[in-house]
């Protein structure tokens, strides 16, 4: 992997019971945070001690799973300490085209959600697909992709309650942020989507499709079109495109 500029990033270190260490570097969802993040991860790959069984990047912080009985805590941050952390350049990263329905049934929540933010279903269809979004982390379930870059106007607070549950490949929204749903649960986010594509299939390799880091940018696409790609990715095409 390539790599570019040096960056100037402040840890905070957060004990995680007794084989987990936090390296926290912010408090908000930002790109400069996240660029350390990825920097740190790039760097234990590159020079991993022996003792640290896993890495896991956040919007914010790298959790490290280690070993206590071959890594002590003090020692692994002294190591982290002594990185130097350079920003991973733009071709180390992929840009997804992935297609979303917009249409009923799929945009189960896009009525009310017009309502709520005071603006027509075609203004938002086009403020949520006219964005660049990045892979910020995978959270709760296998695929569940967490994505920055959503348009302000679309800022939305979650639900009181939880809806019923949204299917696989839901598109949701709240808080500010945006996610591809990679299984059917309850959300207290909005749906105003679906894609066909999978976010998680563990017929694939890697069985994620997206890397913590990449790009993504959503195609409208007609519920006819929906309905044949859903069947190609379910006997195992990939469905969404590289185009960065």
């Amino acid at each position: 992997m390539t790599q570019d500029a040096a960056l100037s990033c402040q840890p905070r270190f957060l004990p995680a019971g007794e084989s987990a260490l936090v390296v926290e570097y912010g408090q908000t969802i930002d790109p400069a945070i996240h660029d350390c993040v990825l920097a740190l991860d790039a760097a234990l790959a590159a020079a991993r001690p022996e003792g640290l069984i896993e890495t896991v990047p956040t919007y914010r912080s790298l959790m490290l799973h280690f070993d206590p009985r071959i890594l002590a805590p003090d020692d692994l941050i002294a190591h982290v300490q002594g990185l130097a952390l350079r920003k991973q350049a733009t071709g180390a990263s992929k840009r997804w085209r992935i297609p979303v329905c917009y249409e009923l049934p799929h945009a189960e929540d896009l009525a009310e959600l017009a309502g709520l933010l005071k603006l027509s279903e075609e203004r938002i269809v086009a403020l949520h697909a006219g964005a660049v979004y990045r892979v910020y982390m995978y959270g709760f379930v296998p695929g569940f992709t967490f994505l920055g870059g959503l348009a302000p106007e679309l800022n939305v607070s979650r639900r009181l309650s939880p809806r019923p549950p949204a299917p696989e490949g839901a598109l949701l929204i709240a808080g500010g942020q945006a996610l591809i749903a990679s299984f059917s649960m309850p959300t207290g986010w909005y749906d105003l989507g679906r894609t066909p594509v999978k976010a998680f299939d563990p017929r694939r390799d890697p069985a994620f499709l997206c890397g913590i880091g990449d790009e993504v940018v959503f195609e409208p696409i007609a519920l006819s079109t929906f309905d044949a790609l859903s069947a190609e990715a379910e006997a195992g095409g990939r469905v969404a495109q590289v185009v960065g």
